[in-house]
């Protein structure tokens, strides 16, 4: 039995939560104890009303996210901490409110310091990350690993050719921060022959958003459900402002799709230019001709297959979990 790894984490509905559950399982599949204890999301901000979890006994190392508050952070661990994106980039400044502004420069830029200071090895999800809580907290030495998928779940399905209406898919929050707001004009702008299936949001805000007829709603969707969504599209659409690494852009390329996404952040890492996407300026006219060459028979196969293959090289997520394991190892050696 190899070295064992705790996950205290705080349950937020979002893909840090994701990460979390597919790392500890991966974890378990390669022979070694690995184990989440879940705190409720008020942890996250009342953390003096949350019971401090403790670590099992076996625990070698604890894994954790930098926003997991100091009151609940484990001392008696060594402690691998992952920066999953930047809240205080300057480019997110435009999509909050001041009720967000606050909370982020008063709780969670000293909680997020506080964690840097105490863990032994931090990890950022991207460069672009990286880069950010550079300038924000001025930490030197971060090690990068991307986010990983898993190649054998998320697979492309048998496919000749794309489908006729062309099939745009989006998943994903439908908050300012993603983009959401080019939707319905790009699916005006491109009319009958291109369609665009969405997921709903969380909360509902899906709702606020006028959309023409070649849109139809896939509800909340997870598991097998997210898996056919993906294999059943042509080309994933996603106009976000800011991402730290995407989960739903390696999901995607992993099915064989091409991403038609803004060129910003993390996503110049993951998508390759005119090679398994199309990277664009946050205009409708530039999304919805980025829509109108993938859609060409040709270009789509080319990128199909190069989606694929880009995601197998670098987005593995056997490399992601192999180098994670790494580090568990320095960290003990």
């Amino acid at each position: 039995m190899r070295l064992g790894i705790w996950f205290p984490a705080v349950r937020c509905g979002s893909g840090t939560d994701q990460f979390t559950m597919r790392l500890c399982t991966a974890l378990r599949e390669r022979g070694m104890r690995a184990a989440i204890s879940w705190i409720p999301h008020r942890g996250e901000y009342i953390p003096w009303l949350v019971a401090r979890p403790r670590p099992p006994e076996w625990a070698g190392v604890a894994h954790v996210n930098t926003w997991l508050p100091r009151l609940l952070f484990p001392e008696e661990l060594p402690v691998v901490a992952t920066i999953h994106s930047c809240v205080h980039d300057p480019a997110l400044s435009p999509y909050k409110t001041r009720a967000q502004a606050l909370y982020h420069r008063l709780w969670i830029l000293p909680n997020e310091a506080a964690v840097m200071k105490r863990a032994r090895i931090l990890v950022a999800v991207s460069r672009y990350t990286a880069e950010r809580v550079r300038a924000a907290f001025g930490v030197a030495d971060i090690r990068v690993i991307y986010n990983g998928v898993d190649c054998r779940r998320f697979a492309p399905a048998p496919r000749t050719g794309p489908h006729r209406p062309f099939r745009l898919l989006y998943v994903g929050n439908w908050s300012p921060l993603k983009g959401v707001e080019f939707l319905g004009p790009v699916m005006e702008r491109l009319g009958g022959a291109f369609e665009l299936a969405y997921t709903r949001d969380r909360c509902g805000r899906h709702a606020r958003y006028r959309l023409p007829g070649n849109c139809r709603d896939l509800g909340r969707l997870g598991g097998d459900d997210l898996v056919r969504a993906y294999q059943e599209a042509d080309t994933l659409f996603l106009p976000s402002h800011l991402e730290g690494l995407p989960l739903t852009v390696l999901e995607a390329m992993a099915c064989g799709l091409p991403v038609i996404a803004a060129q910003v952040a993390s996503l110049p890492e993951v998508v390759e230019h005119g090679v398994t996407g199309l990277l664009c300026r946050h205009s409708v006219e530039e999304f919805a001709e980025a829509c109108r060459d993938v859609a060409d028979p040709s270009v789509w196969r080319s990128m199909r297959e190069g989606a694929r293959e880009r995601v197998e090289q670098l987005f593995a997520e056997s490399d992601m979990v192999e180098r994670y394991i790494s580090l568990y190892e320095e960290l003990c050696s």
